[in-house]
């Protein structure tokens, strides 16, 4: 067995998307090798309703899956398929644009003005950038949650981990990603297949990710934040890009930590990106923006 080393600790930036939402972006818009097969990884948690009741209006996307995990207030939604509804604390949506689709997406936050959540863009294979359109909606209660004997906490959102699978099915880049809680204190060793590419996202508590010259300590929203000393190159809202190996190892610190960790298999492809569109080739992205133009850009109809 083998740790997977620390490639890369990266601060979410500040960013504004959809009509004048704020949010954190962990990355995205650039070179995403690394990342591959996973494109962007956005962290709306806001406490303002003001920075973002304006929401993400009518928009398309085509050639790529978007993953959107809410952890407070409501995301109501609409597509070009005919869905509609809400999304809640717990609750996933799982989206595959393959060859297009017009949507939106309005947070309307919880009585107390929080809106919490992520969204993860996961690229979609040149073979299947035009398959039909695709919506799953997981509710909080059917996502597998698994507890081990030293308390450590798992919510299985998809792929299998621990003998348990998440109920997000027939995903191209065959993703695990799991919500992961830590007590306080504790090391825990977690597996993540080699062949894959891996990435852990920090969002409460604090903890060390065992590198291969060391820990390196990141710690986020702890309750005693005000009263610690931050290590040089590690602050609030970190994304951790861990190398090659077949396992993970955290050090929870004194309020315990709580992350998510997503691996999936790299599609090793050429990457055409535009916006909210992703194809393989700048011909076909041009052809998708000239689609969008005439108005021929919705192709099949959805599958549910």
């Amino acid at each position: 067995m083998s740790i997977r080393p620390v490639r890369r600790l990266i601060q979410a930036k500040p960013t504004l998307e959809g009509a004048g939402v704020h949010l954190r972006r962990a990355f995205g818009f650039g070179n995403t090798k690394d990342f591959d097969p996973f494109l962007l990884l956005d962290d709306f948690r806001n406490d303002v309703p003001e920075d973002y009741l304006a929401g993400f209006p009518w928009h398309p996307h085509r050639g790529i899956e978007t993953i959107t995990y809410v952890l407070a207030g409501t995301v109501e939604h609409g597509d070009s398929m005919g869905n509609s509804g809400a999304i809640a604390a717990g609750d996933v949506q799982w989206m595959t644009a393959g060859s297009g689709i017009i949507h939106q997406e309005m947070p309307k936050g919880d009585p107390a003005g929080r809106m919490h959540g992520f969204q993860l863009w996961a690229n979609l294979p040149s073979a299947l950038k035009m398959t039909a359109p695709r919506y799953q909606e997981v509710k909080a209660f059917d996502i597998p949650q698994i507890t081990d004997d030293d308390g450590t906490h798992v919510r299985v959102v998809c792929g299998s981990f621990w003998g348990k699978t998440g109920p997000v099915d027939g995903i191209a880049a065959e993703p695990i990603y799991l919500d992961v809680s830590v007590s306080a204190g504790r090391r825990k060793t977690l597996p993540v297949e080699t062949t894959r590419h891996a990435f852990a996202y920090v969002f409460a508590g604090s903890g060390k990710f065992c590198n291969a010259s060391g820990p390196l300590a990141v710690p986020t929203e702890a309750v005693k934040w005000a009263d610690t000393t931050p290590p040089v190159g590690a602050e609030n809202r970190s994304l951790i890009l861990f190398d090659q190996g077949d396992e993970v190892t955290v050090q929870a610190g004194d309020d315990g930590i709580r992350f998510l960790l997503v691996s999936g298999k790299p599609l090793e492809e050429p990457v055409a990106w535009y916006g909210p569109i992703v194809m393989n080739t700048q011909e076909q992205l041009q052809r998708a923006f000239t689609e969008l133009q005439e108005g021929t850009f919705l192709k099949k109809k959805g599958r549910g």
